[in-house]
């Protein structure tokens, strides 16, 4: 199609309305509940101007950028609305429009009574994406949307104007994390720090993240377990004409193998809760100071706005203002936020005490405080003491080191058994890989015990290495065997890597004889002479079906007969067990 053509094209589209919404699902990571929807715009089918990029770009170079966007946003909100989606609804809103002689004051408002729509539930999604914004964002064009009761969304957290900048000036209710620094985050360790830095300025602002572009499982569980809790991407939806609004089954699941694990382990910072007593902001010090009388072992009283916790008043701050001269008589009516100190930690009751643990270790040293707060959906409930989480952690450390195997220091039997019966309840899509070394006895009595332990080692740092953390477990289950339970799908993958890596290592432990003749010779008990290659490993993989299985033993039968059929094949040798031969039926011991 000419440029002359486009251009009769895009008027027809201006003119006649044609423009088709569709909606991209935002998601609760932590529900897998619908939060919301992203209205974004496409042409007519079957069209050069389908293409949103093709579509927009051809508008800024007409100088109908904003005509074409009004419009967008006027089809989006009826569409929207005539769907009855749940949830939020985002629209998209260049930064300069507000200086467009195509905007009319309070059209939106306007649309929004007419359709029945509460703008509580619209999302302005702010942008610097088009050319026409070389002014960038501006205070006043949040503030514009604000006063009519809109939140706020800044989009692209990271590209244009400086990201952190542009947060601390504006303000707004919501940022969404551009997907350049959610690609490969599960892989990247500079982009991890880079979101979970993030994650600590969104919590002192209250202000929601949404994690955008999300396209694997890996990158999900990556944000998920770094406490990111909206997001939106591929992996969870495309975008729609017709978006049909059912919680994500993944998601669920997750939640439900979380609050199982939860509720089994009892390793969440809900355990260190504990009841105490707190002040609104608007509370005058004199009620803080009365607090602290009543109560002689407290420290801190958190300040609350709206049941949320955004600070606290400690002790020793307000007995040295006091204890200048006149300055009860001065203070003891002051709001409480005259001594607030916002330099607090605040947790969700359901985060683990590791990462509550890596996030006290992550804080400065001068910012280290004694008081955790906690907090239900936002809400306070309660407050934890580090000391409380110190000791907890200690003692799981020697309940794990109880458990775990003292040569490679991995989980033994007790936590591989517990690890597979939470996926079983949760219903969970897993796969199990059995290890063990091919001829490792003769192996062991030839060279002696000490290089048979380093052997075994080699096979669990290789396993350490080349299985990827997220949302996977490796478990040691005695001598040359071991476990991994994975949950990433790329597994198959894995397991050869260790394979072809194991075939390198293993041979640093020969003699240049032994490796030339391809292994040792032993006698048997019998006295014969016996010729057996060089150390291999045998990898057995099942996928349990969760319907039939229920519980561990039948698991563990099913990898150890996946582990003999890739003994058999000889060698270093992966072994998969057909999905429908993977029903838990009960097996003779192997």
């Amino acid at each position: 199609m000419s440029p002359i053509e486009k251009n009769v094209l895009l008027d027809n589209i201006l003119s006649h309305s044609l423009i088709t919404p569709v909606f991209q699902p935002i998601f609760d990571l932590t529900s897998g509940k619908v939060y919301g929807h992203e209205a974004l715009s496409r042409g007519p089918k079957n069209t050069p101007l389908y293409s949103p990029d093709a579509l927009f770009s051809l508008a800024t170079e007409e100088n109908r950028l904003h005509e074409l966007e009004l419009l967008c946003r006027e089809r989006a909100l009826t569409r929207y609305a005539k769907l009855s989606l749940p949830g939020r609804l985002f629209l998209n809103v260049s930064a300069s429009l507000l200086s467009s002689p195509y905007h009319q004051k309070g059209m939106t408002l306007s649309i929004l009574n007419d359709l029945g729509l509460d703008q509580k539930d619209i999302i302005i999604e702010l942008s610097e994406q088009h050319p026409y914004d070389h002014n960038g964002l501006s205070r006043t064009s949040v503030e514009h949307y604000r006063k009519m009761g809109f939140q706020v969304a800044i989009d692209d957290l990271g590209v244009g104007y400086s990201g952190l900048r542009l947060w601390s000036e504006l303000q707004p209710d919501i940022v969404k994390i551009d997907k350049h620094f959610i690609h490969d985050i599960d892989k990247d360790d500079i982009k991890r720090e880079f979101v979970r830095s993030i994650i600590t300025i969104s919590q002192r602002l209250d202000c929601k993240l949404i994690a955008e572009g999300i396209e694997t499982q890996q990158e999900l569980d990556q944000l998920i377990e770094m406490g990111v809790t909206l997001g939106q991407g591929f992996f969870l939806g495309r975008p729609t004409e017709n978006p049909i609004p059912n919680t994500h089954l993944y998601l669920q699941k997750q939640a439900q193998r979380r609050s199982t694990f939860n509720i089994d382990h009892a390793e969440t910072v809900q355990t260190l809760c504990r009841t105490t007593p707190a002040a609104l902001a608007n509370s005058p010090l004199n009620l803080v100071s009365q607090l602290f009388t009543d109560y002689p072992t407290l420290f801190a009283v958190p300040i609350l706005k709206n049941e949320k916790p955004i600070g606290v008043i400690r002790r020793h701050q307000l007995h040295e203002l006091f204890s200048t001269t006149y300055g009860r008589s001065l203070y003891e009516h002051k709001p409480a936020t005259l001594l607030l100190s916002d330099d607090i930690l605040i947790v969700e009751s359901t985060a683990s005490l590791s990462s509550v643990s890596a996030l006290v270790t992550n804080q400065e040293a001068d910012a280290l405080n004694n008081e955790i707060i906690i907090v239900q959906e936002g809400k306070f409930i309660g407050t934890g003491h580090l000391r409380d989480l110190l000791k907890r952690i200690t003692e799981l450390k020697i309940q794990n080191a109880t458990y775990s195997n003292p040569l490679t220091l991995l989980p033994g039997n007790v936590p591989i058994h517990k690890e597979v019966s939470l996926r079983l309840a949760a219903k969970e899509d897993f796969h199990v890989a059995y290890f063990d070394l091919n001829d490792f006895k003769p192996f062991n009595d030839y060279f002696g015990y000490a290089k048979g332990d380093a052997v075994i080692q080699l096979v669990g740092n290789l396993i350490k290495e080349l299985v990827s953390p997220e949302g996977n477990f490796i478990g040691h289950i005695g001598g040359d065997d071991f476990v991994a339970i994975f949950r990433s799908q790329n597994w198959e993958h894995q397991c050869r890597a260790i394979l072809d890596k194991f075939a390198l290592e293993v041979r640093h432990f020969y003699t240049q004889e032994t490796l030339q003749e391809g292994g040792v010779w032993t006698q048997d008990r019998q006295g014969n002479t016996l010729f057996h290659p060089i150390l291999s490993l045998a990898i057995g993989v099942v996928n349990p079906n969760p319907e039939e299985c229920d519980n561990h033993h039948l698991v563990a039968e099913l990898a150890a007969q996946a582990k003999k059929s890739a003994k058999q094949k000889g060698g270093n040798a992966l072994y998969i067990q057909p999905y429908q031969n993977t029903y838990c039926e009960p097996m003779s011991a192997v």
